[in-house]
């Protein structure tokens, strides 16, 4: 259901409209996180080393399409603000067929030089083939990845939250057990975990696109819509351009880190890559909250309601501060319990790994 944000107690709609936006980090985490736990797990120290080092690069491409979510997301948002559904329709439709446009660029990127990038990071022989098989499967699922995320940042303009939250649970819980399935039943490895994502994900990326269009279509509107404005494509562009920048920076800062850590072996690798999937869980929460307050200001603006943006502002640092606090606490206290979810060995060099990284990042959350 479509939410007003422009009315109402600004620290009690911030709650309201955010609480499921964590929870659909969670569950989208999951994705990535259930392949390192079920591949560590029941196929080994190698193969989780190998869907962690595929991780990185993964990255650049998820920061495609973030960028491309916030966007739309918070152009959508000032056009619903502002009442101009007719501009908004043509918005949907704009930033649908640009990210369709860009995801088909970076399919052909992914599928050519794949190869090249895990040579550039030194990756080790006993996993590049099992790292290039995971990325070709991912790559091929692209259309899902960035359509999924038009959807959610167009859900969240519109001021609904749920919507993703819902599907995103069926859709993370479903590849858990597919994943579990694939590798144990099927006796499948690492190709198996990539499968379960892009089935998992595409069913996901149907539905949501689906109810997003039906919501749309009923929205009235008194003229015509243009299927593709080069207008407000500039317009979504600004927006998403420097979050793609500032996004894949920090994905190559990690990639030139992964490549000193591939120098270490497949144990340091497993122990980094488990330790990355539990920190990206936080930083990916942070962003969460981020595009959670570019919706509501977004919103406020196109209604220029310019007083409730300072009172949302300091509801928005109080959130941050509620949600970091046990975080710190649970990472550095239970940071072994932690490593062995994704381990069975409880004293190896991929466990002392892991509990290291956390101990150091931690703090600074």
């Amino acid at each position: 259901m479509n939410k007003d944000l422009t009315v109402g107690d600004p620290q009690r709609i911030l709650w309201r409209y955010s609480l499921p936006l964590f929870g659909s980090v969670i569950f989208q985490q999951l994705y990535n996180i259930a392949d390192s736990l079920v591949v560590g797990k029941f196929v080994g120290e190698n193969a989780l080393a190998a869907v962690g080092n595929s991780y990185e690069i993964t990255l650049i491409y998820l920061a495609f399409a973030v960028g491309c979510n916030i966007g739309c997301s918070v152009i959508i948002s000032q056009l619903f603000g502002a009442k101009k559904i007719w501009e908004l329709k043509t918005a949907v439709s704009t930033a649908l067929i640009a990210s369709g446009v860009l995801c088909f660029a970076l399919m052909i990127f992914g599928f050519f030089c794949t190869p090249a990038l895990l040579k550039v990071i030194h990756t080790p022989t006993g996993i590049f083939a099992d790292s290039l098989l995971y990325l070709k499967i991912y790559t091929a699922g692209l259309f899902f990845l960035f359509y999924y995320n038009i959807a959610t940042g167009i859900f969240s303009a519109l001021g609904d939250s749920k919507t993703p939250f819902y599907l995103l649970a069926v859709s993370s819980v479903s590849n858990v057990i597919v994943d579990y399935l694939f590798v144990t039943a099927l006796g499948m490895g690492v190709d198996g975990v990539a499968w379960a994502t892009f089935l998992c994900q595409g069913v996901s990326c149907v539905l949501s696109l689906v109810i997003l269009l039906k919501r749309i279509g009923k929205m009235p509107i008194e003229q015509r819509m243009v299927w593709f404005s080069y207008d407000i494509l500039i317009k979504i562009s600004r927006i998403a351009v420097p979050s793609i920048l500032q996004q894949s920076f920090i994905s190559i800062g990690n990639i030139l880190i992964q490549s000193v850590i591939n120098g270490f072996g497949p144990a340091v690798i497993a122990g980094y890559s488990a330790a990355i999937k539990l920190n990206n869980l936080v930083i990916t929460s942070f962003t969460t909250l981020g595009n959670g307050m570019s919706s509501y200001i977004s919103q406020n603006l196109g209604a220029r309601k310019m007083d409730r943006i300072s009172p949302g502002y300091r509801a928005g640092l109080k959130m941050v501060y509620i949600m970091s606090v046990p975080i710190i606490i649970l990472y550095l206290t239970a940071s072994k319990p932690l490593m062995l979810l994704f381990m069975d060995e409880g004293t190896g060099a991929a466990v002392q790994t892991g509990m290291q990284i956390l101990r150091i990042i931690v703090p600074f959350y």
